[in-house]
């Protein structure tokens, strides 16, 4: 850490110029950056040069000096305040312990008081620093927004399964603030448009685009951030019901401004739901997003999702001729780009809101049935191409061949939903067949090599051979943890076996397990363990 930056303040000219010119500031470590002779001239001039330490007298004209530090501690929380005072003043300072006074000193100050306190205050600045760089460090390697626990546990709030005391109760175990008058949703996706040999690995610039997107949610508290899986992230807005419009265009216009200027190379999707007031109606809400959310293979080029937007998209009560219908709703790229990139969960809201889109033409028999056996033949096309035989669809059909179909209107939405369902079935079971080989060989790679410092994310993805957003997606779902949670973990089991059996010292036990600085190994043991490495040597913890 370099220089550290002080201000000075006291009325007393004779006093405040001995200290400025007769003190080795750069010797003790510190740049001397002003000075004033009370409080009321003091403020503006240490908001504007912001030091580290505010060295200040405590009685003097106009703002004393308590006044001075109850301002200044509320502004700048982290700015050092040392407090001068007389030994008539003695009380007095003390009650400065109360608006954020570091230390005192008294009058007349001797050179060695005045060293020894900044000393010991540099070496407290520059512990904390030390503190708030690996915390700092260990949030961007542990990236809560990815974790596998904060997943699970909007996957249950949304769909119904907890009761209000219980999400109160799981919120606080993930140390998740959940107490607004007014909750919102926004769902978005990124994915990048790659073909051939590199359609399985995404490019730098598409992670970086997808981590300054994540990181503006990232920095408000009013946002909860979450991967939902693969491609999909959402966003719990919370606030008062007058705040949450502005709060929704916000993240809209975020998500556009970011992704727009990449469209060409991305494909990116947002929705956002209607205002709730209650947790327990999140679970709503959630519906009226996904429902939102499945318009994107409708109208893919669309970006930008809600209420308003997907209610311009449906049929106007004049028309009905079959001729007037968009010939694209019936396209096989419209189903098979839903059958590729949708989730399971997401059928029932496409299929019916495909099938409001052309209510009108669904009034002839003639055209209903040309739709199942577009939809039939579009299905097999595409279990086809992802390796299965087009049997085994049939098969869980309970179908050996399409035949004619007489379907009412209510009956339509179930049976198309049906073969989507079964169609997405063969293509997860492809899929998990795929992520076990992935996995095995991943584990096998970690095992070996958890103890390389340089071990990451995008390293083990490299070896198995799949992008680095598919990895982490498929280790958090098979493992239940995040993959630097694991690596982490096997990490901690090793060094406490290693401080229970050996004589070796805390550096030589943290290079050994992957961390060449001795210090933030010490800082993850206790962040994680709950003691530091020497307190569990010494039976704290065991």
């Amino acid at each position: 850490m370099g220089m550290l930056k002080i201000f000075l303040v006291e009325d007393e000219s004779i006093v405040r110029e001995g200290l400025r010119d007769n003190i080795p500031w750069q010797q003790y470590g510190y740049k001397f950056v002003g000075e004033a002779s009370d409080g009321e001239m003091a403020l503006p001039m240490i908001q504007k040069t912001q030091p580290d330490v505010l060295l200040t007298d405590i009685k003097m004209p106009f703002m004393d000096g308590l006044s001075l530090s109850r301002i200044v501690h509320q502004e700048f929380p982290d700015m050092k305040i040392i407090i001068i005072s007389g030994y008539d003043d003695f009380e007095y300072a003390r009650q400065a312990i109360s608006v954020g006074v570091e230390q005192y000193l008294l009058k007349p100050i001797t050179r060695a008081n005045l060293q020894k306190v900044l000393t010991e205050l540099k070496a407290k600045i520059e512990s904390e620093q030390e503190q708030k760089n690996y915390q700092e460090k260990f949030q961007n390697e542990t990236r809560e927004y990815e974790q596998f626990s904060r997943t699970n546990f909007f996957m249950k709030v949304f769909e119904g399964r907890m009761p209000v005391q219980e999400i109160y109760e799981e919120a606080a175990k993930l140390s998740l603030r959940l107490n607004a008058p007014c909750y919102n949703l926004m769902m978005f996706s990124l994915l990048e448009k790659r073909e051939g040999a590199n359609a399985g690995f995404e490019s730098e610039e598409f992670a970086r685009k997808r981590e300054e997107l994540l990181h503006y949610f990232v920095r408000y508290p009013e946002y909860i951030v979450f991967r939902w899986n693969i491609n999909t992230y959402g966003v719990l807005m919370q606030g008062s019901a007058v705040q949450m419009p502005d709060m929704a265009d916000r993240c809209l216009e975020n998500v556009e401004r970011i992704c727009q200027p990449v469209e060409d190379i991305f494909d990116w999707y947002a929705a956002v739901g209607e205002p709730v007031e209650r947790l327990s109606m999140l679970a709503e809400c959630y519906s009226n997003v996904n429902h939102y959310f499945a318009y994107r293979f409708l109208v893919p080029n669309e970006h930008i999702f809600t209420k308003e937007v997907t209610d311009s998209y449906m049929p106007r009560e004049e028309g009905g001729k079959i001729g007037d219908i968009d010939c694209s709703k019936v396209d096989q790229e419209l189903i098979k780009d839903f059958l590729l990139k949708g989730s399971r969960d997401e059928i029932a809201d496409f299929v019916d809101s495909y099938l409001l889109s052309i209510q009108e033409a669904l009034k002839s028999r003639l055209f209903q049935n040309y739709l199942v056996f577009h939809i039939h033949f579009v299905t097999m096309s595409y279990v086809e191409e992802i390796g299965c035989d087009k049997k085994e669809l049939l098969e869980l059909l309970g179908e050996e061949q399409i035949q004619e179909v007489n379907l009412t209107l209510e009956e339509l939405s179930p049976y198309i939903q049906n073969i989507l369902e079964k169609a997405m079935e063969l293509r997860d079971r492809e899929s998990d067949n795929q992520s076990k080989k992935v996995l095995k060989k991943a584990l096998e790679y970690i095992e070996e090599n958890y103890a390389q410092e340089s071990l990451s994310l995008n390293t083990v993805s490299g070896v198995v051979n799949v992008s680095p957003g598919y990895f982490s997606a498929i280790f958090s779902q098979a493992m239940e943890t995040t993959f630097i949670e694991y690596v982490t973990q096997k990490r901690m089991e090793k060094a406490k076996k290693l401080l229970r059996q050996t004589e070796k010292h805390s550096g030589e036990i943290a290079l050994e397990v992957g961390y060449k600085d001795p210090h933030y190994f010490s800082f993850v043991f206790k962040k994680t363990q709950g003691c530091t490495p020497r307190e569990y040597r010494s039976g704290v913890k065991s």
